[in-house]
């Protein structure tokens, strides 16, 4: 912490991290519960409910997290959670598949999901190259990268929600028992929570930064994403257990796609640049990793009805095998010294 030795930081910090943490997850968790339930008395559908509503829900502490990252001047965090998070995002797919059935968990999904599949890839794809040009051409305070990020991801959703499964409004689910007007009551406070809690989770990973000399990407990239990342990952593993996979895929990939357009919504909190400009080895190395997961997860469900089991079962430990490899690399390059 700046003017206090990074012995004292260090015990400040790390307990706002963790309590931040534990209230990110927490909160997080209870955004997709009710997300879902607004879904349900709205009659929307498990599509709409997984790449739109649960995505952006539990995307919310990738937001407030991002935005008070440039506002406090590291970029770096920022960038680190959005690619990291993409990581993890696809470790969290191969594990909730491996656990629930491999090929008969992937069997499950419908194959207009490849739509919002490509648009995950092109998306993080995009985000890796804009990073290596460094474009500075700015409008009103946001870079043209990001302009271009967002004008990609609104067709792109268009063209998912075009092709989606004729049928994805009549899913059933159950009575979530509460009414519409509490559910938005729930859903409305439990979302400030979530930005509060991403507050304070940005702002003592900056702290344990600059008290240790790790890299904020690297914080990022690891720590933050994973913390994020939760409520992805419960609401994944609550889908599967309900037998719901395209309700929980759609939400990964789906949160995938929302989380890069967060560097474009943090762009106008930042004043001294492009956030994608100030990309460093650890954040190339963690976005190649992420495109990479995200076209293998999408290679294992075009090719489901094809595969056998044992080939399935050897992909999906595959790519959590990358994400741990992945890793370490990121680790390596933003240790100090």
């Amino acid at each position: 912490m700046p003017g206090l030795p990074n012995e004292v930081g260090l015990i400040i910090s790390i307990p706002v991290f963790l309590g931040s943490a534990a209230a990110v997850i927490f909160l997080g968790v209870q955004l997709a519960k009710y997300g879902d339930a607004l879904a349900t008395l709205t009659g929307w559908g498990r599509l709409f409910v997984g790449s739109i509503l649960v995505a952006l829900a539990t995307s919310l502490p990738e937001l407030s997290n991002n935005i008070t990252a440039v506002r406090i001047d590291n970029p770096e965090l920022a960038l680190g959670n959005v690619v990291g998070a993409n990581m993890v995002n696809m470790f969290t797919m191969g594990m909730v598949a491996l656990l629930f059935g491999g090929r008969r968990f992937l069997q499950r999904v419908a194959p207009e999901q490849g739509y919002l599949i490509v648009l995950a890839a092109l998306l993080t794809g995009l985000a890796v190259l804009f990073a290596a040009i460094r474009i500075e051409v700015n409008i009103w305070q946001i870079g043209l990268s990001s302009v271009v990020l967002l004008v990609v991801y609104v067709i792109g959703m268009r063209i998912v929600y075009q092709r989606r499964p004729a049928d994805a409004e009549g899913d059933e689910a159950e009575d979530p028992g509460m009414t519409l007007s509490r559910a938005w009551l729930v859903f409305g406070l439990v979302s400030v929570g979530v930005i509060i809690a991403g507050v304070f989770l940005a702002q003592s990973a900056d702290w344990i930064a600059n008290s240790t000399g790790i890299s904020s990407g690297v914080l990022g990239i690891l720590a933050v994403s994973i913390v994020t990342t939760m409520p992805e990952a419960s609401a994944t593993v609550a889908a599967a257990r309900m037998g719901a996979a395209d309700l929980g895929v759609a939400g990964l990939y789906g949160s995938c796609v929302f989380n890069v357009t967060i560097l474009a919504f943090a762009d106008p909190f930042f004043r001294d640049g492009v956030v994608l400009n100030f990309a460093a080895p650890e954040h190339f190395v963690a976005g190649i990793i992420a495109v990479a997961l995200i076209l293998w997860g999408g290679l294992l469900l075009w090719g489901r009805h094809r595969l056998p089991q044992p080939l399935v079962v050897a992909g999906l430990g595959l790519m959590a095998s990358v994400y741990v490899g992945g890793a370490v690399w990121v680790a390596l390059l933003g240790a100090p010294g």
